[in-house]
């Protein structure tokens, strides 16, 4: 029911998009915030480093510290010089860095990730995976997040609006998830009574008919007291300029365009902020603008945007654009904003769009090369742009190395392939199929090594879903090809050469950053974790 109910909610919020809005609650704080962050980070990672990043020079070498065997009641970061540290009482944390702490599990997931190939970089060979790198890599990150928040970017309209976006569906959801379960009683002459109707439905849609129109209603019911509770006034008199001021936008636009629909960019570009602020509708604890109106219509796919005549036809999108604010702020005097859950979700969605936002300012004026310097790259590196080698190959995909096991003794043992594959494998019905470096990732090399008719195994393998135990039979091997240059290469050269600019300012850049914030790692709680033998 708890599921159902969910997704009933979801389909209340989510019937169209323009739910999803970002309604202006609060004053945003100054674009000169933003501004000054944006600087900050666009500036040259010069860093004027204290006692502890002094301490930190050897932080992102990757090679290992061995411990002392007095330390094995008292762990301390192999990174640091300071004294030793003692570990969380939480055995599962193995590493830490100002308020964030990464899990024995986080990071497993993560070392999983990175022995997944990478079927969308075909240009770089798999590097080897070393756990105590990757750990680096993910405290890193964390660096990353805190710089960009001591920095003021979750106060800049571009992320606090992208996160208003996650949240607020999420914390209306979780009100009306709870109010409707409460109320929402389903009888068997409720289901009695819709069967009749068609008695060639199943009992099950049935019912699950009768809960999204008995949900429907107590939510309809519950905004309309909401609605009145929250003393909603629409400001009617502005909606004839709010209507001339789509129709400017949407027919008289500033930058020429191909198709005609109003883009967003629009919105802060093309009005003016006293144009932005026209008030559509009040509440008490929140209010919504054209601004927010424009932006939820922006969320309409551009063939399913409604037409807009008459000042009704604005009002009629803003009946709709008002249900989400007002469940929200209903939510929020109910304290479901402070659920535990909501906060770390949330947290983790601003973590994401720090990290994203950050590489992008870092990232945004790399160097376009020329056609001397790409044709130099080529000629250095003509193995990348060539055919690559491919090899066509058979699999037994196993349940686990048991079962491996004994599918490639049978094989050993003089069984058929094809016949011990239909005894053992998870997928009887996957035919061979053509395979390259790029699809196998760490995988490759021992592929490559056989023969044609070999069979190998058991090998570890990724699936498209997960890393499982393998039988493979070696059918036939191609060698790559190498080509010549021509300039029908050029945008790929480009592409990959820019990419490896952004690689390079990301690493130098998290280096930097990295030494601004002392961490621990707890070494004791990783010496045992294989990336090949993680579950």
């Amino acid at each position: 029911m708890k599921s159902f109910v969910c997704k009933l909610m979801l389909s209340f919020l989510g019937m169209s998009a323009i739910l999803i809005c970002s309604c202006t609650t609060s004053a945003p704080e100054t674009q000169a915030t933003a501004e000054k962050a944006q600087k900050q980070i666009e500036a040259p990672a010069v860093v004027e480093e204290s006692p502890a990043a002094e301490e930190q020079k050897t932080d992102v070498k990757p090679a290992e510290k061995p411990m002392a065997e007095e330390q094995k009641t008292e762990e301390k970061s192999a990174e640091t010089n300071k004294p030793p540290v003692e570990a969380p009482a939480d055995p599962n944390i193995v590493a830490t860095i100002g308020d964030y702490v990464i899990t024995r599990q986080e990071f497993e997931n993560k070392l999983k990730a990175a022995i997944i190939p990478n079927r969308y970089n075909t240009f770089e060979e798999a590097k080897p995976v070393v756990a105590k790198e990757v750990l680096i890599e993910m405290l890193t990150d964390k660096a990353i997040m805190m710089e960009g928040r001591k920095l003021g970017l979750l106060q800049s309209e571009r992320i606090s609006s992208a996160i208003k976006q996650f949240r607020e569906p999420k914390l209306a959801n979780l009100m009306l998830q709870k109010y409707v379960m409460e109320r929402l009683k389903v009888t068997d002459s409720d289901i009695e009574e819709k069967l009749k109707a068609d008695p060639n439905m199943p009992r099950e849609r049935a019912e699950m008919m009768v809960q999204r129109e008995k949900g429907r209603e107590i939510v309809n019911k519950y905004y309309e007291e909401i609605y009145e509770k929250r003393n909603v006034q629409k400001v009617s008199e502005n909606f004839p300029k709010a209507l001339e001021i789509h129709n400017r936008l949407l027919n008289n636009p500033v930058k020429p365009r191909k198709l005609k629909f109003i883009h967003k960019y629009q919105i802060t570009e093309e009005m003016t902020p006293q144009e932005q602020n026209i008030l559509l509708a009040t509440y008490d604890g929140g209010k919504v603008t054209l601004k927010d109106w424009l932006e939820a219509l922006c969320r309409f796919s551009p063939p399913s945007r409604p037409n807009f005549t008459t000042p009704k036809d604005i009002e009629s999108l803003l009946d709709r654009l008002l249900r989400l604010p007002l469940f929200v702020t209903e939510a929020e005097s109910q304290g479901f904003d402070k659920d535990e859950n909501l906060l770390k979700q949330t947290r983790d969605y601003e973590d994401r769009v720090l990290l994203s936002e950050v590489r992008r300012i870092k990232t945004a004026d790399v160097n376009e090369p020329t056609i001397e310097q790409m044709v130099t790259y080529f000629q250095n590196h003509k193995e990348e742009f060539g055919a690559p080698k491919t090899m066509k190959i058979d699999v037994i995909w196993c349940q686990d190395l048991d079962t491996a096991q004994k599918a490639k003794a049978e094989i050993d043992a003089g069984g058929e392939f094809e016949a011990v594959k239909q005894k053992y494998s998870l997928n009887q019905k996957m035919k061979a199929f053509t395979t390259r470096p790029y699809n196998e990732g760490l995988f490759w090399d021992e592929l490559w090594a056989a023969e044609p008719n070999d069979v190998l195994g058991p090998l570890k393998g990724y699936d498209g879903r997960d890393i499982k135990w393998r039988i493979v039979k070696i059918l036939e091997k191609k060698p790559g090809e190498i080509k010549e240059y021509s300039e029908q290469m050029n945008d790929t050269i480009k592409r990959r050469m820019t990419d490896l600019q952004r690689q390079q300012i990301m690493t130098d850049y998290g280096r930097e950053v990295l030494k601004k914030y002392p961490y621990q790692i707890y070494e004791k709680r990783i010496e045992d974790i294989d990336p090949w033998n993680i579950p």
